[in-house]
């Protein structure tokens, strides 16, 4: 048996009890699904996660994939893995019935992959490429693309990648320079390089669907000029069938510290013959499409990145409870046995901050899964649009902070084991250099935090920021008489934010460079407010459940409350130190000069 990855129960109260995700199914998008088939679909991904992707996260992290007479070689676990995932119906999970989908909203969606990113991030990674490029198609490609590569990308038989980088344009999409040439066929001919395509290469599938993002000759520069295309590595016929080989030439594989059964490829296409594409969309629009992929990514990092810390804290949880070593602060007599190390404070507060993070990281990550579901299906408009100025808020946090404070769980989890922890034979190394990346994916932590800032806190006159700051103060008035304390502190955390939310925005309307040069010091701030707001509902709710009498359960709930207190006494207070440095408007790393280093 594989490591367990995620607490069920953890997982059903944070659906249940804290989001009420039940209640979905008296939408009608979801009117066929009740609580049980969202429990079966959690049991199902449990088991995948279990028996197809735990089996072999230590195999595949020391098996890399290697180019073997310029083919991709990889365990068979990897395929064995990705087609379990795909068989049950993982890849289309969220889409409409009659495309194949089963319909299920993102909340237990989210929930279920969760499951795969720990138990095997990197195999699972096969599948989460696939299902984005899938809904680019889906919600952008004509009726035609969706018929012919909807159901062998739902079906595993093709996989699919998010083409964006260049050599010489990383994050920087407005400077990419891959071209596409319209022909007389009404096709495209696309030539250029992207690098770091993550399962830009393999032979897993039968063919891989690319979504590139290309400027078509004689568009504008900058990012108004760049469109979207579907590019395959194997030509297909009208019939979905693939055919002779595209012209696009693995140059390479890229060797990473982490996710190493991912091959991260450097792609040439149209280097040696012709390399067809097909327009998606709109001329010049493909940006904005992509960003509905971004997006969704974005929060998948950050899901990926709460799974491996949740991995790493429960891992390192069994070892305290069973390493016997030293004896409590006071004991004087030799002849006593060693205690576990979980009897020692400073053991039980490192697994408190690892707690606070997944645990956290889990709730914030599902809270976007339910805005994603409000979004589509909310009952009216103004329900609809709450949703996406919330999910616009807070993505960038869902992507950076996960990535930031689960990596300091893992290295606590590290610690924790003490000289095991950094030995490979061990499961929390690997989660380590595993996390480590997403901290980079999707765009690095300090673009998250740029984003939050020089955008999404000024879009519409405020209005994302607005309805957050509404949101979190509800949590103060809902806050049980018990957990007074907590709700007072969460309340002057909510007027810091927002009194040094205003302040940095007008120095950055004054001055942009400036104003912006801390920005990661805000997505902190941020972040650690938000996830006050994530502790204190868990705990209301925990606590709600104790008054009542929780019986078995009672260790669980005063666990959530317990935890919420270590956050409020260790977490929040760094918000006053964040605050102070913004509302000073520091510009010590702006006005350092580069020769001074």
């Amino acid at each position: 048996m594989s490591d367990p990855v995620l607490s069920p129960r953890d997982v059903a109260f944070q659906l249940y009890e804290v989001l009420d995700t039940e209640s979905l199914t008296q939408r009608p998008r979801f009117a066929e699904h009740s609580r049980e088939m969202f429990d079966a679909v959690l049991d199902t991904a449990r088991g995948i996660a279990d028996t197809h992707l735990g089996n072999h996260r230590k195999k595949n992290d020391a098996e890399e994939p290697r180019v073997v007479d310029g083919k991709v070689v990889m365990i068979p676990e990897v395929k064995a893995g990705l087609m379990a995932i795909a068989d049950a119906g993982f890849i289309s999970s969220g889409h409409d019935a009659d495309i194949g989908g089963m319909q299920l909203p993102h909340s237990v969606t989210g929930a279920a992959l969760a499951y795969f990113d720990g138990a095997n991030c990197a195999t699972t990674s096969y599948a989460g490429l696939t299902a984005g490029a899938a809904n680019l198609i889906e919600a952008f490609g004509t009726q035609h693309q969706k018929d012919i590569f909807l159901p062998p990308m739902f079906a595993g038989r093709f996989t699919g990648t998010m083409a964006l980088t260049e050599p010489d344009a990383g994050s920087s999409l407005s400077d990419i320079r891959t071209m596409a040439t319209l022909a007389e066929s009404g096709v495209y001919h696309i030539t250029g390089t992207k690098i770091w395509i993550s399962g830009g290469d393999h032979e897993l599938s039968e063919n891989i669907v690319h979504m590139v993002l290309a400027r078509i000759k004689g568009a504008p520069e900058g990012t108004k000029g760049i469109s979207l295309f579907i590019v395959t590595k194997k030509r297909v016929g009208l019939d979905g069938s693939s055919g002779e080989l595209n012209n696009v030439t693995l140059a390479g594989i890229i060797h990473k510290m982490g996710w190493r059964g991912t091959t991260s490829a450097l792609l040439n296409f149209g280097e040696h013959g012709t390399c067809v594409g097909y327009l998606v969309g709109e001329p010049n629009k493909g940006l904005s499409y992509m960003f509905q992929m971004m997006n969704d990514a974005r929060i998948a990092v950050g899901r990926s990145a709460m799974a491996m810390g949740y991995a790493a804290y429960l891992y390192s949880l069994d070892y305290a409870k069973t390493r016997r070593q030293g004896r409590i602060p006071g004991e004087k007599d030799p002849l006593r046995p060693p205690v576990t190390i979980i009897e020692h404070a400073d053991v039980r507060r490192m697994l408190l901050q690892q707690k606070a993070a997944c645990e956290g990281s889990l709730n914030l990550i599902l809270v976007c899964a339910r805005l994603m579901d409000d979004e589509a299906t909310g009952a009216t408009e103004d329900d609809r649009t709450r949703a996406r100025l919330l999910l616009e808020m807070l993505t960038p946090i869902a992507k950076a902070w996960p990535s930031t404070s689960c990596q300091e769980g893992i290295s606590n989890a590290v610690q924790v084991l003490g000289g095991y922890g950094y030995a490979r034979e061990y499961s929390v190394e690997q989660y380590y250099r595993d996390n480590r990346l997403n901290q980079i994916h999707e765009g690095t932590n300090g673009i998250q935090a740029l984003d939050l800032l020089g955008r999404k806190v000024t879009q519409e006159k405020g209005a994302a920021f607005t309805a957050l700051a509404a949101l979190m103060s509800a949590a103060v008035v809902d806050t049980p008489p018990e957990l007074a304390a907590l709700g007072e502190a969460f309340d002057a955390a909510i007027a810091r934010l927002s009194a040094t939310t205003r302040s940095i925005v007008g120095a950055m309307m004054k001055d942009p460079a400036r104003g912006l040069a801390n920005a990661t010091a805000y997505l902190d701030l941020t972040s650690r407010t938000v996830y006050a707001w994530l502790w204190l509902r868990q705990a209301s709710v925990a606590q709600r459940a104790l008054a009542k009498g929780a019986g078995p359960d009672t260790a669980f709930y005063q666990g959530k409350v317990q935890t919420a207190r270590y956050y409020f006494a260790h977490e929040l207070p760094k918000t006053i130190a964040d605050a102070a440095l913004l509302d000073g408007v520091d510009t010590t790393a702006f006005d350092m000069a580069h020769d001074w280093f």
